[in-house]
């Protein structure tokens, strides 16, 4: 009788987004455009509370790429709506930076059923969260995702994850979050008290979007996915995005579009090597092999290969100091024919429990 009496009470969570906010508290009185202005101002607050962990997540960064390179893999864990963040996070990392599958997963409490009908009771579960990362191993790092800081699921999770000698983390929005204590990393960004009181959708949900996805393109850039700013790793399915490969193209070298189009297609419609050949003054078979010394960065292949050929000084300069649009351009080469895709392939979401 007393435990189904509990259950009946709930469990009361301790945190600042269960209570009121003071500052709207009008919320269902005002104008619409009042209304809206009230919920804006308090989404105008995440950005500066996530500013107050960026030293965390730089840990958890640098902490993530060295076990990445060691072959682990980080595992995003989460129920109800941040679990969703977490899937959609991991998936968007293939088609992004041509990530292989089982890098980044994601675990959602519930399964794919949860993802698109809200299933709250599944979050209650902690030996399915433990279940989930039943195959985690030392290597690998896994990141609890829970607004209140307490979810049973991702506490199983984390349970399972410790046992196993991995590398734990907590994005939560709950300062006084249970499972921060549990964890090598806590990741705690204070977004207060909601608009809503308790709907952790709105701020926290905000806060743990541009949580993961800093984190994830940071592991990115770190894994030598990037060239500077640009998106040189990204997988082609559509004609958008052979459109832009072209501009990234043009816009690291600035050479002008036909020369850009003309390299591609002698690189196969490869980005990276097309930008490794531009750069450093290679065929395609020796950027291929700079490349590939280089485990797919373009900056440390050209860097290689700048230290062991005599190339041009605009080579150098691009090296160091990366072309903006507008910039000086080589006269235009011969119109080319547009190259296919570079393979054509649709990257497969990478999630588990889904």
């Amino acid at each position: 009788m007393g435990e189904q009496s509990a259950a009946r009470r709930g469990v009361l969570v301790d945190s600042p987004t269960e209570e009121r906010n003071p500052r709207t508290l009008d919320l269902d009185t005002v104008a619409t455009l009042d209304l809206l202005t009230l919920i804006n101002g308090e989404d105008q607050r995440v950005p500066l509370a996530v500013a107050a962990v960026l030293p965390q997540l730089a840990l958890l960064v640098d902490a993530a790429t060295e076990r990445v390179r060691a072959g682990g893999t980080v595992h995003y864990v989460g129920a109800g709506t941040s679990g969703r963040l977490g899937v959609i996070d991991a998936a968007e990392l293939l088609p992004t930076f041509n990530l292989d599958p089982g890098v980044v997963v994601a675990h959602h409490a519930g399964g794919k059923a949860a993802l698109v009908c809200a299933a709250e009771n599944v979050e209650d579960d902690a030996e399915a969260g433990a279940a989930a990362l039943g195959e985690v191993t030392a290597r690998d790092v896994v990141i609890g995702i829970t607004a209140s800081g307490r979810t049973p699921y991702v506490a199983g999770a984390l349970r399972s994850a410790r046992a196993a000698g991995a590398l734990t983390a907590l994005v939560s929005s709950n300062p006084r979050a249970v499972l921060a204590a549990a964890v090598d990393i806590a990741v705690v960004v204070d977004t207060g008290p909601e608009a809503l009181a308790g709907s952790t959708r709105m701020k926290s949900a905000t806060a743990q979007k541009v949580v993961l996805h800093t984190f994830s393109t940071a592991l990115m850039v770190r894994l030598g996915r990037t060239w500077s700013n640009l998106m040189v790793s990204m997988v082609v399915t559509n004609a958008k995005l052979q459109a832009r490969t072209v501009t990234i193209l043009s816009q690291a070298t600035g050479e002008p579009r036909p020369v850009c189009e003309g390299v591609l297609q002698g690189a196969g419609g490869d980005l990276k090597v097309a930008l490794v050949m531009m750069l450093a003054g290679l065929d395609a078979d020796a950027a291929h092999s700079a490349l590939a010394g280089a485990e797919g960065a373009v900056r440390a292949a050209v860097a290689t290969a700048l230290t062991s050929a005599d190339t041009d000084t605009r080579a150098v300069h691009a090296l160091t100091a990366p072309a903006a649009a507008g910039a000086a351009r080589s006269p235009a080469a011969p119109e080319t024919t547009q190259p296919d895709p570079t393979d054509g392939r649709n990257a497969s979401c990478t999630a588990r429990g889904i």
